[in-house]
């Protein structure tokens, strides 16, 4: 077959990317679409192969800036032709399962979450103490428009298959769509439970708001507990 995959940002490697890791070995002659790619900063398995971008990849400082970028993701992925490919995967948390596959190819998406931001963890990021005023009236329409379109664009998709049951759930509330769970290749071997915890608690996480390290920021103060955050983002 020839494969396509489509993966919305290569900006760094963490959850998805571990994911996209195991599509390229699957598939090592599979050309890779992407919005942004920041060379290097992937693993040697994904910079192999051919990386084709979206015109949001020459927007001023984009490496650093992409997600201002959002209102134009949409259009972005529309741009991209998939004609003469088999199948087209897409690796998919934002816009990436927009894509359509040109018939008789096959689109299959391999779904994180849709659109966390639009849909589920709205007020996390646009909440009151999360946003400023001017950013939170901007975001109602906009989010509003991709919550449209990411409802609509999910017509593309021939299958999809979640992550875990709980996006499952979300796929079949905001999409309407059945899905099929096959959870994320993590090697739990390489992980053990200590029977002598140390002095000290640890959080290794994106600095992002939907991954809480507050809440672990508070239980510590509250506890009187030692606590080392690991990570970089916006919440940084």
């Amino acid at each position: 077959m020839r494969v396509a995959i489509v993966h919305d940002w290569l900006t760094g490697m963490r959850g998805g990317e571990r994911c996209l890791e195991v599509f390229c070995r699957l598939f090592p002659d599979a050309d890779l679409y992407t919005l942004l790619h920041v060379p290097g900063s992937v693993s040697p398995t994904i910079e192999r192969h051919r990386i084709r971008t979206s015109f949001v990849q020459s927007l001023p400082d984009a490496p650093k800036r992409y997600r201002s970028y959002l209102p134009l993701f949409p259009w972005a992925v529309s741009r991209w032709d998939f004609t003469g490919y088999d199948l087209v995967l897409s690796s998919s948390h934002c816009v990436a399962k927009g894509v359509r596959a040109v018939r008789p190819g096959r689109h299959l998406s391999y779904c994180y979450t849709p659109v966390r931001y639009a849909w589920d963890l709205y007020d996390d990021y646009f909440g009151p103490g999360r946003a400023g005023l001017v950013t939170r009236l901007a975001a109602g329409p906009l989010m509003a428009y991709l919550r449209h379109w990411d409802r609509k664009s999910s017509a593309g998709v021939d299958r999809f298959v979640a992550i875990s049951h709980c996006v499952a759930d979300r796929i079949r509330r905001h999409y309407g769509r059945e899905s099929q769970v096959i959870h994320p290749p993590v090697d739990c071997a390489a992980f053990t439970v200590s029977r002598s915890p140390g002095d000290y608690d640890l959080v290794v996480s994106a600095l992002v708001p939907y991954k809480r390290v507050d809440l672990a920021i508070s239980a510590a103060n509250r506890l009187k507990r030692r606590l080392v955050v690991v990570g970089t983002g916006p919440d940084l």
